[in-house]
Order: C-alpha cells, then structure tokens, then sequence
C-alpha cells in the first residue's frame, strides 16, 4: 500500500535547537548504523524508518560505512526514500558521514579532500538524493592538515550537496580548532557527534564546553552503552554467570555488577519508566545533548524508546543517586 505518514506526527515529538543554528532535531533521532543493512530484511527496516517518522523522528543519521555491508544501510534507506519518503524530502534531516574505511588504495578513507568529497558522492547515488542535510567528519586524521578536511566539508556545502556540516569523535581541542577553521571559510559547524552516555561521560571533560561557547549542537551515540543501559544486558549477566563458557568479559559478570544495575532498575522503575527510558532521560537532561541517537531491530523499540520523553525531568536527587550508582559500576571496555 502507498505511505501516508502520519497526520498527527508532530504533535508529540521535543523539538531542541541545534547550538544557535536555525535548526531544530527531533530529542530522539534514528541511527541505521546496525540492522538496516542489506543482511536484514528491507521490510522490516522499512517499518522502523516509517514508523520513526510517524512518531515524529524527522532525522535519520547514516554514514557511508553503515551496514553491513558497508554502504548498504545507504542503499536500504534510498530504496525507502524513494518509495516512501520522497514527497516529504523538505521535512526530513537526513545526515552521513565519511571517514572511516571504504575502499582501497590511498584514498579510500580518512579525512583527505579526495576521499570526503568521493564518498559524499557515493552516498548521495546510494540514497538517491541531490544532497544531504548534514555531512559529517567522522575522525580525525592524524596526518592530514585540519584546514584540508574542514575545506572539504566547506566546498560540499558550497557545492550545494550539503546544507550543514558535523564532527563526530573529534576532542575538545580538535573540535575547538575545527569549529574556528570553518567559520572563517564561512560554512559554521552546526553539531557534533559524540559517543555519550551514563556509561560513557568522556565530553564532560571539556567538549561539552566548547560546543557551548561556540553555539554548536550535540546528538549522542550510543546513549544507552551499545545495549548496557537495557533490561536485556543485566539479564544477560546473570544467565552467563552461572554459564561454563562466557562470550562476555570477566570483569562484567559479576553479583555486585548485576546488583548495581538492578539498582538502576529500580530506580527507572520508580519513575515508570525501563532502564532505557531512563538512560535517555539522563542524556537528554540539562546540560546534556541536543539529541539522542538511538538504534533498534524492531518497531516496538522505537515506540517504546520514545515514551522516554512523556517522563518528568530528573531530579537533582535522582542524578546524584545515579551518579553513585555509576560510579560504583564503572565503565566496561568495549
């Protein structure tokens, strides 16, 4: 049958200015980096991208190697858009990224001019669309001068093939050194995309305050510890302690570990809320980002995901429970 999205899609969804850019994201975006590849079936990834935007999630965030295999999840998306989508192009955001490895030879990945304006091209073809609504770095190289990538993000907008440009994985002093190159080039930094969560806080120490000073948005990966922050994982924990061969990491199967997130649970709970209603909640809070970048394998993730916003605003006595809780647990190493 022919899509008709929602009439009501706006109705419940958070909208957060990006930094001071004209630019609003929907307070949870969708990410197809897993389960949106061509190893999963288009149906089903069809009505998740679907059902997100019903809900109000106009932002879908993909980068050139999201699959698998890499560049598929751009393929599955184009084959939606055009089915689906294309009558609403001017209300979707739709973002990728270049960066990370591609192809081979010298140019197949990193932060070279060659290589970003080659890839957007690709993933333009791939989606079927004449531009992108954001066109990200996806790391820092090493080796290649600052003002060469940053230029490359510039001339893609210059070139009409993106509208805005991100950083993704930079740090506090990249990022302040990036944001200042492309405003003089004149093509302003409109986000950055960080790995952030309960788990993981590294943008609290200085990256958080640069974006801030420099009007820049945040949307996090991630938010909930690639499936930490979930009832599923301490489940998870206790059926591998009592196993004889583990798949996870000793240092994560242990009783005071599972106590501790049970602990989280309950707190969750107390709120009415699951633990990853929560995890989002926490992300979203002040002083936190302007987006949540989730990731699903089915339709009822979403729904369930996006309940998160109908919460009340954590206290200042439940973060600071939360902060000693986490503290507690530590970080896992992927």
């Amino acid at each position: 049958m022919p899509y008709t999205a929602n009439p009501n899609r706006y109705s419940d969804m958070k909208y957060i200015r990006s930094g001071k850019s004209g630019i609003k994201l929907p307070a949870i975006s969708l990410g197809l980096w897993q389960n949106f590849g061509g190893n999963q079936p288009l149906e089903n990834s069809r009505a998740m991208i679907l059902k997100a935007f019903d809900l109000g999630i106009n932002h879908f965030d993909l980068a050139n190697n999201y699959g698998p295999p890499a560049g598929s999840a751009e393929e599955t998306f184009g084959q939606v858009y055009k089915k689906d989508l294309i009558p609403y192009r001017d209300e979707l955001l739709i973002s990728t990224k270049a960066g990370y490895y591609m192809w081979e030879g010298p140019y197949g990945e990193w932060g070279s001019r060659k290589n970003l304006l080659s890839s957007l091209d690709q993933s333009l073809l791939r989606m079927g669309l004449d531009y992108v609504d954001i066109f990200y770095s996806h790391r820092p190289d090493p080796e290649t001068p600052l003002e060469e990538t940053m230029g490359a993000l510039d001339h893609a907008v210059r070139q009409g093939k993106a509208l805005y440009v991100g950083l993704s994985n930079y740090g506090a002093e990249q990022t302040k050194e990036a944001i200042a190159i492309l405003k003089r080039l004149g093509t302003p930094c409109l986000i950055h995309q960080p790995n952030y969560s309960m788990l993981n806080r590294w943008i609290e120490d200085g990256l958080q305050d640069v974006l801030v000073e420099n009007g820049v948005g945040s949307i996090a990966y991630c938010p909930l510890g690639r499936g930490q922050l979930t009832n599923k994982y301490v489940d998870k924990i206790e059926a591998e302690m009592g196993a004889p061969a583990s798949t996870m990491k000793p240092e994560a199967i242990t009783a005071e570990r599972v106590q501790k997130f049970r602990s989280l649970e309950a707190l969750a709970a107390g709120r009415g809320q699951t633990l990853s209603q929560m995890a989002l909640t926490w992300a979203l809070r002040e002083g936190g980002v302007t987006s949540a970048l989730i990731g699903v394998s089915r339709v009822s993730q979403i729904e369930e995901n996006v309940k998160a916003l109908e919460a009340s605003p954590l206290s200042a006595e439940e973060l600071k429970e939360i902060d000693a809780i986490m503290f507690q647990i530590g970080d896992i190493p992927w």
